[in-house]
Order: C-alpha cells, then sequence, then structure tokens
C-alpha cells in the first residue's frame, strides 16, 4: 500500500514537513510505503477554467500538478499538508489541489484521505475544514484523529515542543493506515460501492 503526501508549505523543512515526518514514521511502520512531494515552492498557478483537461486527459499546464496525478492514481491514500494563512491553506497548495482534482478523471472512490495543517495560534480549523472539502466531493473517505489535525508552531522547529498535536498526528496515522487496510479487505470481498449515475443539475429558474 503507498500513501502520497503533499507538502503545500514553502518553507522544505518547516513545522508542516515536521508534522508530515511524524505521519511518515507510523506508515512505514505498518508497512505503508511513502513518498513526499513538496510543492509549496513550486510556481503553481491557478486553474483557468479552459476544460482543457478534458480533451489532454491532463492539465494544460504542465507542471507539478500533473506529476503529482500518476503519483496520486497509484496511492491507496493522500495525506495534505498545508501552513495557515488567514484562517486558511496557502495559495499555492489551493491552486495545486483546486487543479490536480479537478482534471484528474480516474476513480478516486475509496482512496482515503486527510488533511494536517499548522498554525501559531489560530485558524487551523477552517483550514482543516477547506482541505476536506477535496476528498468528500470525490468519494474518498476522511481519515479522523483523536482531535482535529492541527500542529502549532511559528519558528522552523518549534512544532516540536506541541506534543498533543504530534500525538494527535500520529494517531491520524495509525488510524488512516487501518481505514487502508479494511477497505482493500472490503473490495477484495464485497467490491466498491456502486455509482449512481444521474443529470447535474444547476439551481437556476
Amino acid at each position: 500500500m503507498k500513501v502520497l503526501l503533499i507538502n503545500g508549505s514553502p518553507r522544505p523543512n518547516g513545522n508542516t514537513a515536521l508534522g508530515l515526518r511524524e505521519m511518515e514514521a507510523v506508515f512505514h511502520a505498518q508497512g505503508i510505503e511513502t513518498e513526499t512531494l513538496h510543492v509549496g515552492n513550486q510556481a503553481i498557478r491557478g486553474c483557468v477554467a479552459c476544460n482543457g483537461c478534458a480533451k489532454k486527459g491532463q492539465c494544460v499546464f504542465d507542471d507539478g500538478v500533473n506529476e503529482a496525478a500518476a503519483k496520486l492514481k497509484a496511492a491507496d491514500g493522500l495525506v495534505v499538508g498545508s501552513p495557515v494563512y488567514y484562517a486558511g491553506p496557502n495559495a499555492t497548495v489551493t491552486a495545486f489541489l483546486d487543479r490536480l482534482f479537478y482534471s484528474t478523471s480516474f476513480d478516486k472512490t475509496m482512496k482515503v484521505g486527510a488533511a494536517a495543517v499548522v498554525c501559531r495560534r489560530g485558524g487551523a480549523s477552517a483550514t482543516f475544514d477547506r482541505l476536506n472539502k477535496y476528498f468528500t466531493i470525490s468519494g474518498m473517505p476522511v481519515a479522523s484523529s483523536r482531535y482535529w489535525n492541527s500542529l502549532h508552531g511559528m519558528a522552523p522547529g518549534e512544532a516540536e515542543q506541541d506534543e498533543e498535536g504530534l500525538r494527535t498526528l500520529r494517531t491520524l496515522a495509525r488510524n488512516m493506515a487501518f481505514l487502508m487496510k479494511s477497505i482493500a479487505l472490503g473490495r477484495e470481498r464485497y467490491g466498491l460501492p456502486e455509482v449512481e449515475k444521474g443529470p447535474m443539475t444547476n439551481f437556476i429558474r
């Protein structure tokens, strides 16, 4: 099994990376392979709603988004880590996820998703909620922990002092590993849930 971890922080070795490494160690102990992509320092532009991906099979802007698409397709789970900017994910990771999820047509049903957010003091819950939207619109079960998945720290390495936050992320990784393994067993025995087809409706009169 494999988990893809996305580091949305511009700092390669900041507190977001620290939190993701804490989860990564648990995944490895559970026999789960991991790969981390650092996207927060890349020049990722936002989606322009051109729908070119429907024709090309990938985003028309050929950058780290298309690289991540194949890795997400092969993964059993996805963890997105982001610092908190104005009570939300930073712009780079939001642009990255908008394009990644919109431009990929492969089925994401039952890939397990989890978000881990880092803040100095506030805005973690709003950021956490925003990131979970990508999973829930895609049929991806959202792994839970013993608390909201937040870690606190400002200066690089400061989050090491947040013992409860680190424990929360370790618990998240263990729960995510259990959920991924359980889904794999369920898929083998029962298959995936039936997909109901139907029209898309707009709220217009």
